[in-house]
């Protein structure tokens, strides 16, 4: 495509073999789509379960990510085709709901593609096959709720959530203190939970990260980790029952929003406004003084004169603190943000049991820890590594393991992981699909054939033969009627999920099969596909 212009200086686009260009239609413009959601499920299949690959993610200015986080893959992936942006959409959308699973609805999704794509040689119309699927489904996630188990679990007993939670982690890179990883994100949920409403604000959380130490020195602090430290360095580092006000306005003199200019020709105008300037800073100053405040956060930053001024009339601040991060400590402290002076009162002043500032390694970096606030509900999980990718990809881990608790909180059932549950409602729906008489019943058994995919994946990339362990582990379960038998990726022993404590949260597998279903059918539904030069 290039452009030109007339005679007339009209610009007109030529469009280079324009003959040769096709635009796919029925059968042809199907297998395209399903040939681009096959090639996505492709990419991210190998990074399925405890054993999978990570990928290497390099963006345009060079920034690398090392994951096997489904959803940041997808994200970060330079995508053109719009099939394969469904497929992005569809790992967001898991993300969202569920926060885990998201590499496993992606596979789910190219599996069902896979077997779409035979029935349609075959000559099955894609709308019977969207039907059957969309059957199929709907047997598989009733089938879910038979095998499903409750899980009993209180403030003291967090056992339960802390198991469920290192199977999220098993699959990450922080999978060798996966213990205690699971237990802070436990701690950190039920912090900030309403037990009675069975609710989680997950925004209480904050997830804060700095490199050097190890990943074990990672903590759960009952308040906010704010990377800052005082304004001047011979303010107070350790403040007990802190009074905090919470500004957003700066420690400056006003400036008219007109335009103005001020000359100073002799040393008695200069003396009047600095006289006037440092006026103004001390009725700032003496007014956060009056409400009782002993320490001031202020979102703006403050020069020289009024930084010296705080300190000499020993008020410490702490300037330049984030929106985001101001809202959190209003909320931790129980204070309101504050956006003039005049508007100060105690009242509006939070309240901290301890701030401290604590500094790192040989570096010296310096954080600001705000503890035993007013209100307990807003906590931080400290993350240490020993570089940066290392911390972005444990906050990436945490976040799933934070949600996985959550969901636990909203509907505590669970299902056994290791690709037992999929092989359950595999066996399911095969025999079913003898109920339907229609065309239907094709669809039905193709949807209960990729079922299997996801333990064939998890046999494959544990170093399995993926085939042979998945027959064995199959004809185990039917024969036994045990639907906890599943893929031991791990190499311990027994194919026994709950012996290895290996279970996932029932709304999450029922959320997987359901998107990555409805997200097939929309694939298969499209005929044509129209590029802009069509019309």
């Amino acid at each position: 495509m290039a452009l030109a212009f007339d005679e007339f200086g009209r610009p007109f686009i030529i469009l280079k073999e324009q003959e040769q260009k096709t635009r796919l239609r029925g059968l042809d413009a199907q297998k395209a789509n399903i040939s681009a959601g096959k090639a996505v499920a492709r990419i991210l299949r190998t990074s399925l379960g405890p054993k999978g690959m990570d990928k290497m993610l390099q963006s345009p200015d060079g920034d690398v990510t090392i994951t096997n986080d489904g959803a940041t893959i997808l994200e970060q992936m330079d995508v053109d085709n719009q099939i394969a942006k469904l497929m992005v959409e569809l790992s967001r959308s898991q993300d969202y709901e569920i926060g885990d699973g998201t590499t496993g609805v992606v596979v789910m999704a190219g599996a069902l593609l896979e077997q779409a794509e035979k029935l349609l040689e075959r000559g099955i119309h894609p709308t019977r096959i969207a039907e059957g699927y969309e059957m199929a489904s709907k047997i598989a996630v009733q089938h879910l709720d038979h095998i499903a188990q409750k899980f009993d679990f209180g403030v003291t007993n967090i056992e339960p959530l802390v198991q469920t939670c290192m199977t999220t982690l098993s699959s990450k890179i922080v999978n060798r203190c996966k213990r205690s990883l699971a237990e802070i994100a436990v701690k950190a949920v039920l912090a900030v939970a309403d037990l009675e409403r069975k609710d989680v604000n997950l925004d209480l959380i904050k997830v804060e990260g700095k490199v050097g130490g190890k990943l074990e020195d990672t903590e759960l602090i009952y308040g906010i980790v704010v990377d800052k430290d005082m304004s001047h360095p011979q303010m107070p580092k350790q403040i007990e029952d802190a009074k905090i006000a919470i500004l957003t306005c700066p420690f400056e003199p006003p400036k008219p929003k007109t335009k103005h200019k001020v000359d100073i020709d002799t040393v008695e105008k200069f003396q009047t406004l600095r006289k006037q300037e440092q006026q103004y800073f001390d009725d700032m100053v003496q007014k956060c003084k009056d409400v009782g405040a002993t320490l001031v956060i202020c979102q703006w930053g403050f020069d020289d004169e009024a930084n010296h001024l705080l300190m000499h009339r020993n008020l410490p601040a702490v300037r330049w603190v984030g929106g985001v991060e101001l809202e959190l400590i209003a909320i931790a402290t129980g204070g309101r943000i504050v956006p003039r002076f005049q508007e100060l009162t105690p009242e509006k002043l939070g309240r901290a049991g301890l701030v401290r500032e604590k500094s790192f390694g040989t570096t010296k970096d310096r954080m600001l820890y705000i503890e035993h606030c007013a209100n307990s509900r807003a906590v931080t999980i400290f993350i240490r590594g020993g570089n940066k990718m290392m911390i972005e990809e444990t906050k990436r881990s945490i976040h799933d393991a934070l949600c996985v608790a959550r969901n636990l909180i909203r509907n505590n059932s669970i299902v056994y992981g290791g690709g037992s549950a999929e092989i359950s409602c595999s066996v399911s729906v095969e025999a079913a699909a003898d109920k339907y008489p229609g065309v239907e019943q094709y669809a039905i058994r193709a949807f209960a054939d990729s079922l299997d995919f996801i333990p064939m994946a998890l046999a494959e990339n544990s170093g399995l033969q993926p085939i042979e362990t998945l027959s064995a582990v199959k004809s185990q379960q039917i024969k036994e009627n045990n639907h906890y038998y599943g893929i031991d990726c791990n190499d311990v022993g027994t194919n026994d999920m709950r012996e290895q404590n290996v279970f996932e949260t029932l709304i999450g597998k029922q959320q997987q099969i359901l998107l990555a279903t409805q997200v097939v059918k929309m694939i298969l539904k499209i005929d044509d596909v129209i590029s802009p030069c069509d019309y």
